[in-house]
C-alpha cells in the first residue's frame, strides 16, 4: 500500500505525461535560460550571488563579477558588488553583462541605463549595462532612464 501511495505522489508532483518536459521560458527581463548565463565563479555555489543568495540566470541581465581578494565573484546587481566594495575589501576588474550580447563587458567603460521602466534587481532603480552608448540611448528611448557611466552609477547604488 505505501509503495503505491508513493507512486501515485510521484506520478502527481512530476506529471505523468510521455510529452518531454520543456524548459519553462523566463518570464522576468532581467533572466535568461541557464544554458545562457556565463557563470564566472566557481564552487558549489557558482548559480547563487554570494552577497544575497539570489539565483544569477533569474538575474543575469544586471549581473556584475569581479575579482575580490584575488577570488573571482559574481554579483546578481550592482547593489550587492557596492556592499562588497563598502566592506573594504580588495575588489579588481569589475565587469557587467552587456544587454546586447549577454557577455560580460569591463564595468568601468560600460554604459548603463538608470531608472528605466524595466524591473531592478536589489533596487527600485534598475542599472542595465551596455558596451554602446548608442545603444544605451536606444534602450532608454525605448523604456525610459538615464544614460550614465560606471562612476556614477556605482556610487548611485553605494546611496541606496
Amino acid at each position: 500500500m505505501r509503495k503505491k501511495l508513493l507512486l501515485l505522489v510521484a506520478f502527481t508532483i512530476l506529471g505523468c505525461s510521455d510529452q518531454p518536459m520543456k524548459q519553462e521560458m523566463p518570464t522576468r527581463f532581467q533572466s535568461v535560460a541557464i544554458d545562457q548565463a556565463q557563470l564566472l565563479q566557481e564552487g558549489e555555489d557558482k548559480i547563487s550571488c554570494p552577497k544575497c543568495g539570489m539565483n544569477l540566470p533569474m538575474f543575469y541581465k544586471t549581473n556584475h563579477a569581479a575579482t575580490v581578494d584575488g577570488k573571482v565573484h559574481q554579483f546578481c546587481s550592482i547593489h550587492c558588488l557596492a556592499t562588497t566594495i563598502k566592506e573594504g575589501k580588495k575588489v579588481d576588474n569589475i565587469q557587467v553583462v552587456d544587454n546586447e550580447t549577454l557577455k560580460f563587458i569591463d564595468a568601468k567603460t560600460a554604459w548603463y541605463v538608470v531608472g528605466s521602466s524595466k524591473a531592478g534587481t536589489m533596487s527600485k532603480v534598475s542599472k542595465y549595462g551596455f558596451t554602446d552608448k548608442t545603444k544605451a540611448e536606444t534602450f532608454a528611448k525605448k523604456f525610459g532612464g538615464e544614460v550614465m557611466n560606471f562612476d556614477a552609477t556605482l556610487k548611485l547604488a553605494e546611496q541606496e
